[in-house]
């Protein structure tokens, strides 16, 4: 399991020290949550920050687009240092363009989708992607309690790859910790983001360690 902090549980006035400290503890990327206000009803950051913090680390910048029309803002983003840019299939920007677009600039490309969106949203570009993101939470704000209903569309999003001899990334967000990872990597999951039980953990460095070779917890 690779392991992508979530920078929305980070202290912001010292942004660059956390990501320097996330990085030498072990971590394998770093999330940045992206939050417009309409999409939504929460505001974060923008291309500006993303680009001051890209120096403090050469890890991959995950930068997770919860905004209306993405597609405006790929070269802007990919500018300010993003290395993988998933959006969400429910925005309102068209998903081929908006996906040829992150390509087009260098990119890792990735679609999202929220719990009451059916999985099989984003089969049609599955084999245009590098990485699925499957939210565990609604999203808009950290700290929530994570959805394990949400696993079988993990599940079927790695069986339909393997039938399709695809390799897609699968990835997870929302209330993922050291009680819940478990039933993620069961459900076949290769990526957590993980924002309060990282920044929140006692040993940082230990918790992104249980993270990344958690024990196998399907009924969690």
């Amino acid at each position: 399991m690779k392991v992508a902090p979530s920078l929305l549980s980070c202290d912001f006035a010292k942004m660059g020290e956390e990501v320097v400290r996330v990085d030498q503890a072990g971590a394998d990327l770093i999330h940045l949550d992206v939050m417009d206000g309409h999409f939504v009803p929460n505001i974060t950051i923008g291309p500006g920050i993303v680009s001051a913090v890209r120096p403090f680390t050469k890890l991959p910048f995950d930068v997770h687009l919860m905004i209306d029309d993405p597609l405006d803002y790929i070269d802007a983003f990919a500018n300010a240092g993003a290395d993988i840019i998933t959006f969400h299939i429910e925005a309102r920007s068209d998903p081929l363009a908006t996906i040829e677009k992150i390509r087009q600039k260098g990119i890792k490309a990735g679609l999202v989708i929220k719990p009451k969106t059916p999985v099989e949203a984003v089969f049609p570009y599955l084999d245009q992607l590098y990485m699925v993101l499957v939210m565990t939470v609604e999203p808009g704000f950290g700290g929530q309690s994570f959805m394990a209903d949400m696993m079988p569309k993990v599940t079927a999003l790695k069986n339909e790859c393997k039938k399709r001899e695809l390799d897609v990334l699968i990835e997870v967000d929302g209330g993922i910790s050291e009680k819940t990872v478990g039933a993620a990597a069961a459900a076949g999951a290769d990526i957590c983001v993980s924002g309060t039980g990282v920044f929140k953990a006692k040993d940082m460095k230990e918790a992104i360690r249980f993270l990344q070779d958690p024990p196998f917890d399907p009924v969690s």
